[in-house]
């Protein structure tokens, strides 16, 4: 039975180190879609070695720029990557099995992170993330910093497949990674009213860690697991530490 038509949709800057090895995995696709931000490098030009429609406009924000980008497919069921992402082996035929007569809304792929100088051990818990949906029933959500895809319908988790996120090759990316994504989510959490932030900011951290460490099985990963969990940890601390002080500050104003 034939497939539905797919489309890879990737947005792009400077990301030339990367994008080679991402498109290299999904060269079997109908359509590959990169909306590009004004690179400086050849990411462009990779780009296109790989037969990619290219498009560029200025990137205003994460879910915006995804959005504009899947607006730009022709086929109605988009996988999206990110330039850093790869697909793991065996992950195409799992993919292609699942849209061969869809019922779903939409499939969750299980992503295993970079720890730095490894790659998070299959067998530690993997994180589901709906990259693979029609475009017809769902779209990005407007939650800064960690916009997603949301659809309308029903939605499966395909265990067997992965990818690789490649993005944290050192300790130093992601302490900055997690410094500026918890600022960017200061603003939400505000609107949303959400109360108990010291007792959040005490109780969260340990339970974090210890779920990622020991339930998540990231101590599978050595070392590199423990730091992860721990920067985890730190991460979830820090948006409620800089909620508190935000709301310190705004009470100070009134």
């Amino acid at each position: 039975m034939a497939r539905e038509p797919l489309s890879v949709v990737v947005i792009t800057y400077n990301n030339a180190d990367t994008l080679d090895a991402c498109l290299r995995e999904v060269d079997w696709v109908d359509e590959i879609i990169v909306l590009d931000s004004g690179s400086t490098d050849s990411t462009v030009a990779i780009a296109r070695m790989h037969g990619a429609r290219v498009e560029v406009h200025p990137f205003d924000d994460y879910g915006p720029q995804k959005q504009r980008a899947y607006d730009m497919a022709r086929n109605d069921w988009i996988l999206n990557l990110d330039a850093d992402e790869i697909l793991s082996p065996g992950t195409r035929a799992i993919i292609e099995r699942a849209l061969e007569d869809p019922t779903h809304a939409g499939f969750r792929i299980p992503r295993r992170e970079r720890m730095f100088w490894t790659v998070q051990h299959r067998w530690s818990h993997r994180n589901g993330h709906l990259r693979l949906f029609n475009r017809h029933r769902g779209g990005m959500n407007d939650v800064e910093v960690h916009a997603a895809v949301e659809v309308k319908g029903p939605v499966k988790t395909l265990w067997s497949a992965d990818f690789v996120n490649s993005g944290d090759g050192d300790i130093a990316t992601r302490v900055e990674k997690i410094n500026r994504y918890s600022s960017g989510m200061v603003a939400h959490k505000l609107r949303r009213g959400q109360r108990f932030t010291g007792l959040r900011m005490v109780i969260y951290p340990p339970l974090f860690f210890l779920r990622q460490y020991l339930l998540k099985r990231y101590f599978l990963s050595g070392w590199a697991g423990f730091i992860a969990s721990v920067l985890g940890a730190f991460y979830v601390f820090l948006k409620y530490a800089k909620l508190h002080e935000a709301r310190r500050a705004k009470g100070k104003s009134k």
